[in-house]
Parts: structure tokens; C-alpha cells; sequence
């Protein structure tokens, strides 16, 4: 089994690219702040359980990028929460 054959990863991948075409349209002025911050920390929680993935026969390894993915979706949470705020999401896409 590959890594990119996991739910977990495919789900977080598929977010990913949500998020990025969501933000492709975000003001010219959030390229260097909103814009790449959720997208970062969108494409590390895939990162991560690639990571994870690979460090599965070491548990405290496996639990800790485990543990970096929760951290990356709560900050993507909150960076989509801006957008939302700022007008540059719908409610609708608000995921």
C-alpha cells in the first residue's frame, strides 16, 4: 500500500486543491500573508501523513506527525476563517 492510497491522505489532498483554486482568487495584496499561509498549511497536513506513513512501525514518531496534521488543520481553520471574514470566501465554501 502506498501512502497516497490512505483515506486520511486522499481527503487532505483533495482539500488542498479546494483551497487553492478557492484562493487563487483572494486580493493581490494577501499573496505574501493569507494567500500562502493557507495554502502551506493546507499542503502540509498531506505532508504530514505521508510522513506519518512512513514512520508507522516507530509509534511515538507515527503519534507525532499525527499530532503536527491536527495542529495544521486547526491552523488552516482559522486562516479560512479570515477569508470568510474578509469577504474573499462565500459561506458556502467555507469548509
Amino acid at each position: 500500500m502506498k501512502f497516497q492510497d490512505l483515506l486520511a491522505y486522499r481527503k487532505a489532498f483533495d482539500l488542498a486543491m479546494k483551497i487553492f483554486h478557492l484562493s487563487k482568487h483572494f486580493p493581490k495584496e494577501e499573496t505574501y500573508s493569507l494567500t500562502d499561509q493557507v495554502r502551506r498549511s493546507s499542503r502540509s497536513v498531506c505532508a504530514n501523513i505521508s510522513e506519518a506513513y512512513r514512520k508507522r512501525l516507530y509509534p511515538k514518531h507515527f503519534v507525532s506527525k499525527l499530532t503536527d496534521c491536527d495542529a495544521e488543520n486547526s491552523e488552516i481553520q482559522t486562516w479560512l476563517e479570515f477569508s470568510l471574514h474578509c469577504g474573499y470566501i462565500s459561506k458556502r465554501n467555507f469548509l
